[in-house]
């Protein structure tokens, strides 16, 4: 080829070969003179190109099927031409992410903005990988086409934002977090239709005598039945294969038995939980049988939830065993509620002081730290284990090094989770933030060996989820409509517009939301900035639930809402709850 001939090459058609070139360096490159730091850097850095390059193919197949070259070459389809000309591995995949993150050209020529454009920008930046693509994009999927164009729109930034930040697994398990309070308003959820659905079946027995169950569970059973394996199926308990398990709840079995019968505990998990429920309902759910604690906690259902949700009677409560129980099946149970008013530091997730002078914690211990923002979960970034599997860690400083049994210096550990914390390299060291937005929370560190990189400290976000959705929805909204005020607001104040113990001002309206530039996605923000979009605190939950004791027990003037309209029961009844506690 001549000079003139390359010189008339097409940028694009450099481009690879220069990128070719470089790749076959890369492939036989010498590492040995790389510290760990610059191997670490190196090797991230190339997984981060890989997305790009990525990107950059789905812009040359949206170019590849402008130019019709599919049937140019003979090719009946798209996805004939990417599997048999271009070797792409799973074209119908593959176009499902571009119609989602690729910037594409219409038929007439016409260019079209990603559908989702939060994802497309982390993609682009090599921020996110093909899979957490397509693990959002599921996610997505499952949104009902009638929820309206805002919260469609927030939840994507919502997802872009965890894609960025954790393993496609557990993209899945957040997104499936997240459908559930797409509905902040509480006007979506129908009652009636998860009433229609449920159901239970025991099929016919088969031959050998067995037979087959299968259902749609409502929350409140689900939530029943998910306590009822907990305590009645740990490993090793009311085993049907071992004459030697011990019977009964967990609270009851003598330990040592227990342990022994553990370690013979060959059961699946769905084994177990089979035997748990024989054993359950031999002895009876509903005469006391079912004992009196598991990990510190009564053996009840036991739920938390916002005193704003309960007085709007919408939203959703959080169990024990982390179903999500909506406020109006919680409020029919009320009859049988024991109330508990957790109280909390204002503008913190710090409870008040709760201290004990033995190792263990008490059980009004656990259920301050079970009512807690994040305490339905285990600490540990990622680790979704509900408060029924938890133990409280010292997280401060382990007892035997003189740490104390304070409620601020515990923090929920599962018990796998709980013994990987210690001073050797592949274990966690914790603590516990003492300001910031984070205060009151438990911070995991994974050890490395001497000499090594410090690993980033790092937070569970699991239930930081309807607060940053909410977050989002708010900026959502107020990009498109502008800031607004509901109409009702102002004749019917709610918590959330309760005015500020230090300011006097509303703490949780619209106009103090926070915001974000029109169009455009969040950025990376430093460390220190309490506006980064893992900064979520969980001060104005604190905020309100005490301006709602003070304003409530000790009033200032009669509240709007206390003169007219008249209270409604729930009202009426969370007001004597206060009362009580006063």
């Amino acid at each position: 080829m001549s000079d003139e001939q390359a010189s008339r090459r097409p940028r694009a058609v450099e481009l690879v070969a220069d990128l070719h070139r470089i790749l076959g360096e890369l492939q036989t490159v010498d590492l040995s003179p790389c510290t760990d730091a610059e191997l670490a850097e190196v090797a991230a850095e190339t997984e981060r190109a890989i997305a790009r390059l990525t990107v950059a193919g789905d812009r040359q197949i949206d170019q590849v099927e402008a130019r019709d070259l599919p049937r140019k070459a003979g090719c009946r389809t798209l996805m004939q031409y990417m599997t048999h000309r271009l070797r792409v591995s799973n074209p119908m995949r593959r176009r499902k992410q571009m119609d989602a993150t690729a910037t594409r050209t219409s038929l007439g020529g016409e260019v079209l903005p990603p559908e989702h454009p939060c994802l497309a920008e982390a993609f682009a930046q090599g921020a996110v990988g093909a899979a957490h693509v397509q693990a959002v994009l599921d996610v997505l999927d499952r949104i009902p086409g009638t929820i309206d164009h805002d919260i469609k729109v927030a939840a994507e930034r919502q997802m872009a934002e965890i894609a960025e930040a954790h393993t496609p697994a557990e993209i899945t398990q957040l997104g499936a977090r997240l459908l559930a309070h797409l509905d902040p308003d509480g006007t979506l959820a129908d009652d009636s239709e998860r009433k229609r659905r449920r159901g239970l079946w025991i099929g016919r027995q088969r031959a050998d005598g067995t037979a087959k169950i299968s259902g749609t569970l409502t929350p409140e059973l689900h939530a029943r039945l998910s306590m009822m394996f907990a305590v009645w199926g740990k490993p090793g308990l009311n085993n049907s294969d071992d004459p030697q398990s011990p019977r009964g709840p967990a609270g009851t079995a003598d330990p040592d038995a227990l342990t022994a019968a553990a370690d013979r505990d060959g059961r699946t998990l769905a084994q177990t939980n089979h035997d748990a429920l024989d054993a359950a309902l031999a002895a009876g759910f509903a005469d006391g049988t079912l004992g009196t604690s598991h990990r510190g906690l009564p053996v009840q259902l036991i739920i938390k939830t916002d005193l704003s949700d309960l007085v709007r009677e919408a939203g959703l409560a959080t169990t024990a065993t982390g179903t999500l129980l909506p406020i109006r099946d919680l409020i029919a149970m009320a009859g049988d509620v024991q109330p508990w008013l957790a109280i909390f530091r204002d503008a913190t997730a710090v409870p008040l002081h709760f201290g004990r002078g033995k190792r263990l914690a008490t059980r009004e211990q656990r259920l301050v730290s079970f009512a807690r923002p994040d305490g339905e979960v285990c600490s540990a970034p990622g680790c979704d284990q509900p408060a029924t599997h938890i133990e409280l860690h010292h997280a401060e400083r382990d007892w035997a090094k003189g740490g104390l049994t304070d409620i601020d210096d515990l923090a929920p550990a599962c018990p796998r989770h709980n013994r990987m914390v210690g001073d050797q390299p592949g274990q966690y060291t914790t603590r516990i933030e003492r300001s910031g937005p984070d205060e009151g929370r438990c911070l995991w560190r994974l050890n490395v060996e001497p000499g090594a990189p410090p690993n980033p400290e790092r937070l569970n976000r699991r239930p930081d989820i309807p607060r940053r959705f909410a977050q989002h929805l708010n900026t959502v909204r107020n990009e498109i409509h502008g800031p607004a005020t509901r109409p009702g607001d102002e004749s019917r104040p709610t918590l959330r517009d309760a005015p500020s113990a230090s300011s006097g001002r509303s703490s949780g309206s619209r106009a103090n939301a926070p915001s974000a530039s029109s169009g455009r996605c969040s950025g990376s923000r430093g460390p220190g900035d309490q506006s980064r979009p893992d900064a979520v605190g969980y001060g104005d939950r604190g905020r309100r639930l005490e301006l709602a004791y003070r304003e409530l027990v000790h009033p200032r003037t009669p509240p709007e809402h206390l003169t007219t309209p008249p209270l409604t029961p729930v009202e009426a009844a969370l007001a004597r709850i206060l009362t009580d506690h006063a």
